[in-house]
Order: structure tokens, then C-alpha cells, then sequence
């Protein structure tokens, strides 16, 4: 990793730890502020330590990225955990045959690049 990239992990790892210093979550409730301070802390432990031996500096731009989008969003609602995928009309549709296969097809498409961490730790 080139001491730019480094610097741009490290920064962003920091930043993350100063936003759950302040976090307030939307209900305003103490323990609801407290467990969503958790999340964040513990998302980011996990998600940086997983991906800690990444050197392939496509993948880093990938993952930094993604580290940005998912700050900014959760910034932006106010709610740090992963926004729901876009379920297109009829996303839940009935558990059998054809349809389901569809619908399981729809929902990989409609995934957001924000989440490709998600899937492999949550």
C-alpha cells in the first residue's frame, strides 16, 4: 500500500471513531444511541481488519469507496446501519418456483455497490 493510500485508510478509520464519539441516533433514547455507537465501532473493527491484507490497489480504491459511501449515508439518515435494498413491485413475492428465482435475480441486481462488504460479514 502506497503511504497516500495509507493515509487515506487511517484517516478514514479515525474519522469513523469520531463520528461514534458523537453519534446521536434518531430516537434521541440513550440505549438506542449507545447500541447504535456499537455497531458502528464494531462494523469498522471488523470490515478494517478483514480487509487488512488487500494489496491489489483496485480493490483498495474499492473499499475505500465504499467506506465513503456508506459514512456519507448514514450521515445522511441518521441511521448507521446499511440501507435497505430497492425492492422492485412484487419484491416479495410468493416462496416457489419461477417467481422466486426471478425475484432472488432482481434483488441481486438491484443491490447497491455500497454493500458489497455486508453480505460476507453480517
Amino acid at each position: 500500500m502506497t503511504p497516500p493510500t495509507r493515509q487515506k485508510v487511517l484517516g478514514l478509520y479515525r474519522k469513523i471513531f469520531q463520528i461514534a464519539k458523537k453519534w446521536q441516533s434518531a430516537s434521541g433514547q440513550p440505549e438506542e444511541t449507545i447500541k447504535e455507537k456499537e455497531y458502528i465501532k464494531n462494523e469498522a473493527k471488523t470490515l478494517f481488519r478483514k480487509n487488512k491484507t488487500v494489496t491489489d490497489p483496485k480493490l483498495i480504491k474499492q473499499c475505500i469507496e465504499e467506506c465513503e459511501a456508506r459514512i456519507e449515508i448514514g450521515l445522511h439518515y441518521n441511521i448507521p446501519y446499511p440501507r435497505p435494498i430497492h425492492l422492485p413491485p412484487m419484491g416479495l413475492a410468493n416462496k416457489q418456483g419461477r417467481t422466486l428465482r426471478h425475484q432472488e435475480k432482481l434483488r441481486k441486481i438491484s443491490k447497491p455497490i455500497y454493500l458489497k462488504s455486508h453480505d460476507e460479514v453480517s
